[in-house]
């Protein structure tokens, strides 16, 4: 399934389920490295990231499956330590097995990781994180050999809230020997969400969520079972496809706290939202064109980049001017040329894209450039009078199970090629 069809102008209107989310479960899959059994994850999506990462595990010896959103990893007979570049080059996440694999088998040999082309997102603050910590590094050829004898707790301050290298410094910080404390760090939900995780595996973390967190290393971890939290950005992705389409649209299972940034500019751009935090249910409703808007991206609390390229699209249906601001990658408005080929009126002006609104948008033809550039794109095809077909649809499946079914639940004449 490389393409997705669009008939587009169809209201959204119902009720559908939040997949497991893509960003915590990442590196909780890499965390199962640094215990001894049989990790289980539930409700975890079935997405292509989520099996590129089973088989770099299952490259280190691990045995993985994910059936009916139950993952298991079994690490019993796991000893490798290369992470093959077939599986470096699909997904930037990759390089969040490092710390787990210093921190266990004291070694371990990689490559530049890959992904979604948005940016340079150099790896140099997950490098200082894990020299602090004790290890050495040797680079050559694009290739990255890593070392430590022993990891030691250390003062980590990061030069900015890196989300990966925040991460990577947990993990391999929980069975240093020592404390460990890390100052500046990212405070993205996810980032709580993995400190739960290895709580449950028996490590000793405080700070979650803060900007300052204290690790006190311990000597092993142990197998747990989780049950992982909902995707905010697959349910940001939805809310804003309500709002382009006048829709009444409720994302059930993302906690309503972690969309407090793109809950505030939904409002701001005229939709009427109602939110039961106990039940961790959001409704949208939208009867009319959304109003224009401002946003800059940011560092949680600030306005997530991976929803920027999706509010860009909606900016594009809007009432007038919007103007998105992208802070944290430097290339992430490839989506926004692609837009312009369904007739959406954007312009660039340094680090911020500028959206005259039109409604409704043209049909269009354009392959995916990256995740949430292809989900940008398939919403812009639920805005355009005619049939849309969106290429390259391998993007998308790495952060979305299946954007077609979710959409078409709700009403929208959308199938896969």
């Amino acid at each position: 399934m490389s393409a997705i069809q669009i008939q587009g102008l169809r209201p959204l209107k119902g009720t559908v389920g939040i997949q497991g989310s893509k960003n915590a479960v990442l590196p909780m899959m890499a965390a199962s490295l640094l215990a001894d059994g049989v990790t289980v994850i539930r409700h975890v999506p079935e997405i292509e990231d989520v099996f590129s990462m089973m088989g770099i595990l299952e490259s280190l010896g691990c045995k993985c499956s994910l059936e009916k959103g139950v993952l298991t990893v079994d690490t019993k007979a796991s000893s490798g330590h290369r992470i093959p570049e077939e599986y470096v080059g699909k997904m930037r996440s990759s390089c969040l097995l490092l710390g787990p694999l210093l921190a266990g088998r004291g070694e371990a040999v990689t490559y530049y990781p890959g992904g979604c082309v948005i940016g340079k997102r150099p790896i140099d603050l997950h490098l200082y994180a894990l020299k602090r910590l004790g290890a050495s590094f040797f680079e050559a050829g694009g290739m990255i050999l890593a070392r430590a004898d022993r990891l030691r707790g250390a003062r980590i301050r990061f030069s900015y809230p890196s989300v990966g290298a925040t991460e990577n410094a947990i993990l391999a910080a929980v069975t240093a020997e020592g404390e460990t404390e890390i100052e500046n760090c990212a405070r993205e939900p996810e980032i709580m969400e993995l400190c739960r995780f290895l709580a449950a595996m028996g490590a000793r973390i405080r700070g979650a969520g803060k900007s300052r967190i204290a690790v006190e290393g311990v000597r092993r971890l142990y197998p747990a079972e989780f049950f992982l939290g909902g995707d905010r950005i697959c349910a940001g992705t939805y809310l804003a496809a309500a709002a382009m389409t006048a829709g009444d649209v409720t994302v059930m299972g993302a906690e309503p706290e972690d969309l407090r940034e793109p809950v505030y500019i939904l409002r701001r751009m005229g939709a009427d939202i109602s939110i039961k935090e106990r039940e961790k249910e959001i409704r949208l409703r939208m009867d009319q064109r959304p109003g224009p808007v401002s946003l800059c991206t940011g560092p949680y609390p600030g306005f997530p980049t991976d929803l920027q390229s999706v509010f860009l699209a909606a900016a594009s249906v809007a009432c007038g001017e919007s103007r998105i601001t992208e802070t944290v990658f430097e290339a992430r408005f490839a989506a926004a040329a692609l837009l312009r080929q369904f007739g959406a009126r954007i312009r660039i002006e340094g680090q911020t894209a500028v959206a005259l609104g039109t409604y409704p948008l043209r049909p269009g033809i354009a392959d995916a450039p990256d995740l949430r550039g292809g989900a940008a794109l398939v919403l812009a095809g639920l805005a355009a009078d005619g049939l849309s077909i969106i290429g390259s649809c391998r993007h998308i499946q790495r952060g979305y199970e299946d954007l077609c079914r979710d959409l078409g639940s709700l009403g929208a004449e959308i199938c896969w090629l």
